[in-house]
Parts: C-alpha cells; structure tokens; sequence
C-alpha cells in the first residue's frame, strides 16, 4: 500500500479534471450500472501513468464527443475497487495504469499499459476521442 500523501495528488489530479474516484466494490457496480458510456481509468504510481496515462485521458475530454462518466480507481491502493473494476475488464488481463470505455455496463474499448507505454498523451488522447466516436 502506498502511502496517502504520496497517492493524493495523482488521485486529484483526476478528480479535478472531473472523474469520479471510486473506493469500494459497490461504487464500481454502481458506477457500470448508469446507462451511457463511463470511462474508468486504472490510475498508478508508475511514470507512465504520471507521464502519458493521466494527461492523456484528461486531454481526451477535449474531442467532440467524450464518455458521459467519469470514473478512477488506484491500483495498488483501493484493492477492493480496483479488483471489481477488473472483473468488469475481462477477458484483459489486470494492468496499471489501463484505461477502459464502458457503454451500458459493457466494455467497448480498452487500453492496457502496453498500449501506454511508449506513447505521448496525445496519441492516448487520440486513441480514446476514436473510440469516443465510435461509442459515445
């Protein structure tokens, strides 16, 4: 477990682009249960979440269309919510930071970190307005 002050800033810098933080197995059931289209990023303490994941997502909001919810959990920190968040992203394997598109409770799209890893914020963003395209 990584200690709060350390977490606080990566968690806020989410929640203040306006994602929702989701801290137990019910929030996240909560949260895949709205109709329309929720956005859950798989947050982490790793440079590339840090560097591309975060940045990326946030600069995501900006395309025409983005999801109509925004939501976040912290790998290695919110276990219970991270793990329900998980279940949902089956048949992908756990990875953080990811960062999955929902429509209707139902994953759509998904990004693992090897499709983080390497890539600018931009090209996360780009990534993420497609499929905003597609499914929002």
């Amino acid at each position: 477990m990584y200690p709060e002050e350390l977490v606080k800033p990566m968690r806020d810098e989410l929640i203040n682009a306006g994602f929702d933080a989701l801290y137990t197995a019910e929030d996240v059931d909560t949260a895949l249960a709205k109709e329309g289209t929720t956005l859950v990023m798989v947050n982490s303490v790793c440079g590339c979440a840090a560097g591309t994941a975060r940045p990326g997502a946030i600069a995501s909001l900006g395309a025409d269309k983005s999801p109509q919810h925004l939501t976040t959990v912290f790998a290695g920190v919110e276990k219970e919510s991270t793990a329900k968040a998980r279940e949902y992203m089956i048949p992908f394997p756990p990875s953080s930071p990811a960062i999955a598109l929902f429509k209707d409770g139902n994953l759509v799209h998904m990004l693992e970190r090897h499709h983080i890893e390497g890539r600018s914020a931009q090209m996360i963003a780009q990534n993420l307005a497609q499929a905003y395209e597609e499914f929002c």
